[in-house]
């Protein structure tokens, strides 16, 4: 049973301006709660007990935030106030706080509506041969995402990155992880990429699909769509 998760949760959000003139990324709401607590709640429902949660921009305010949580989650703040580290650097640093056991790394502009997407990811986790697994979707059932796609899926769920032309799967947010994998690498400012790219050449880097729509609220227009989505 995987128990702990890390939340990325310490950037600036410039590409969601002007609602994160004043507040973090983390606190936007959407459908109306902040973005965090659509995870928090996620995590939750599936039974995490510790969320590990990293802030930078405009961390005394989420870190109030954090206090009242409602949920029965155990918070701990991974503190990157000095420097932004990336989603690889965050969780270098975070490594005291992660244990040693298999864990969830989660985005907080990540949304969908359907159930059981973090269940069935959970579900389809195997340690015996895997050291990471990655959530999926499909690049046609995407909202606020633009881009070529980042993955293709073999039959045997292994994952190849994209060629030229792209390719027909977007990480999705979230992912499994065996905290020793990034034991290797520096605590200073780098991307998840490197890591991925080390588990790919073993060929245990994998993913699982997610049913339904993916919901990127990575600026004003996606906002307002993942709102009307929502409601």
């Amino acid at each position: 049973m995987i128990k702990t998760a890390m939340v990325m949760a310490a950037g600036h959000g410039t590409r969601l301006r002007p609602h994160t003139n004043h507040i973090c990324k983390a606190l936007v709401k959407v459908g109306g709660k902040p973005l965090i607590d659509h995870m928090l709640d996620r995590l939750s429902a599936v039974g995490i007990r510790r969320a590990v949660i990293n802030v930078h921009a405009f961390a005394d305010e989420l870190e109030a935030h954090l206090k009242h949580q409602t949920n029965d989650l155990e918070i701990i703040i991974s503190d990157e106030r000095d420097q932004l580290l990336e989603t690889g650097g965050g969780v270098v640093k975070a490594l005291p706080l992660l244990g040693t056991e298999p864990i969830l790394i989660c985005n907080i502009d990540a949304i969908w509506r359907r159930r059981n997407v973090l269940e069935n990811l959970i579900k389809a986790w195997d340690a015996t041969y895997m050291d990471e697994l990655l959530l999926l979707t499909d690049t046609n059932k995407t909202i606020g995402f633009a881009g070529a796609g980042d993955f293709y899926l073999d039959p045997d769920y292994k994952l190849r990155r994209r060629d030229k032309g792209g390719a027909p799967y977007v990480y999705a947010g979230v992912q499994i992880f065996k905290p020793k994998l990034a034991v290797s690498f520096p605590k200073e400012k780098f991307s998840r990429n490197l890591i991925w790219n080390e588990s790919l050449k073993r060929g245990k880097l994998y993913g699982h699909v997610m049913n339904g729509v993916w919901m990127h609220v990575g600026d004003p227009q996606a906002l307002e769509i993942t709102e009307a989505m929502l409601a």
